[in-house]
């Protein structure tokens, strides 16, 4: 698996922006730096080193959509660090390095489980948002939903075509998981984890309509979640992930490789939940070789018992304590109309640090 490709595409489609760390390029979508804007230059797809035969279809086929296809990978590495802020693993990225994530990602892992299905649902949330705006001649709003509704309310506005996305995520991110071993057969179905994620997610949304404000009729039209939804649910799923046994299997191809839940008294997997078999290091020394940073100089939490605390998260080291001085606006008043002063105050805080 080349883990190396992401960082390209991240760093020079969104030159000018801080590269987020480590992502595993199984979408080998890597970009020279003449491609920084995909939105003003032309994509030369053949040009893209990486791209699998059915990747490099798949681009010139739809060569509209490839910058969604990035910023949904962006969104999902944002999310990532967002939902680990506070554990020992933080979605770390390194700068000036094609991977991103480092070798972290090298071991099926539940922190890969993770990124896999995040990254998934991200270029399928990106994606599919990009149609509903009506960015790309090649896709719009899922005119699926019609006939009668309900009471009190009609089909309108521009119900966003999650399939269409979910689609485009398949395929493009699943092209290079193709080959008979456990590693892929894990990509995959943490890959279809994510994207299941943002079907499921979908939900009605309506406006009013009517004098003075009532409500007589309501147009709807069908909605992806707040990503942030999607980043919460996956990490419930990263929690509760189920551990993996490979099995080996002769088949007319050859040995092929499979995955069972190793512990059969726990209920198997469905496609919802994340699946991993190799144990994750702590994350509390640095390793280069498992791409762990450690936790020292972290700031951890002195008033919680969670993994973002400081016993847990300094790894029983202990941790260091100094005050800060911030400038924050304070006093603030509302003059009539229409604007609000304020002052500016220095107030005094305690910042925690493990050792």
């Amino acid at each position: 698996m080349d883990y190396h490709l992401l960082g390209l595409i991240l760093s020079f489609l969104f030159h000018g922006t801080k590269v987020l760390a480590g992502y595993p390029i199984w979408w080998s979508l890597a970009l020279g730096q003449q491609y920084s804007s995909l939105g003003s230059q032309p994509i030369l797809c053949g040009s893209i080193p990486g791209l699998v035969p059915k990747q490099l279809r798949f681009c010139r086929n739809y060569i509209e959509i490839m910058p969604s296809v990035a910023e949904g990978v962006k969104l999902g590495i944002q999310e990532c660090q967002h939902q680990f802020r506070g554990r020992r693993w933080n979605c770390t990225t390194i700068d000036d390095s094609l991977a991103i994530f480092g070798p972290v990602l090298d071991k099926a892992t539940r922190e890969s489980a993770f990124v896999h299905a995040i990254a998934s649902a991200g270029v399928a949330f990106a994606v599919t948002r990009s149609c509903a705006e009506g960015t790309s001649t090649i896709c719009g709003c899922d005119s699926h939903h019609k006939g009668p509704p309900g009471d009190g309310w009609k089909w309108g506005g521009c119900s966003e075509d999650a399939d269409f996305g979910v689609l485009v995520s398949r395929e493009f991110a699943d092209a290079r998981e193709n080959r008979p071993d456990a590693r892929s057969a894990m990509n995959r179905h943490n890959n279809e984890a994510g994207r299941t994620t943002i079907l499921d997610h979908m939900h009605l949304k309506c406006k009013c309509h009517g004098l003075s404000g009532s409500c007589e009729v309501k147009t709807c039209w069908w909605a992806q979640p707040d990503f942030r939804a999607i980043g919460d649910f996956l990490k419930d799923k990263y929690d509760s992930a189920s551990e993996m046994v490979v099995e080996k299997h002769r088949e007319s191809r050859g040995w092929v490789e499979t995955l069972r839940a190793k512990y059969a008294l726990f209920k198997p997997p469905t496609e919802r939940d994340l699946v991993y078999y190799e144990n994750s290091p702590n994350f509390c020394e640095p390793n280069p070789e498992t791409g762990s940073f450690g936790t020292r100089d972290r700031t951890c939490n002195v008033t919680s018992h969670g993994i973002d605390g400081c016993d847990l998260l300094c790894c029983g080291r202990g941790h260091n304590t100094r005050t800060e001085k911030r400038k924050e606006k304070c006093h603030c008043i509302f003059h009539w109309c229409c604007y609000v002063s304020c002052q500016e105050c220095t107030r005094v805080y305690d910042v925690h640090t493990c050792k």
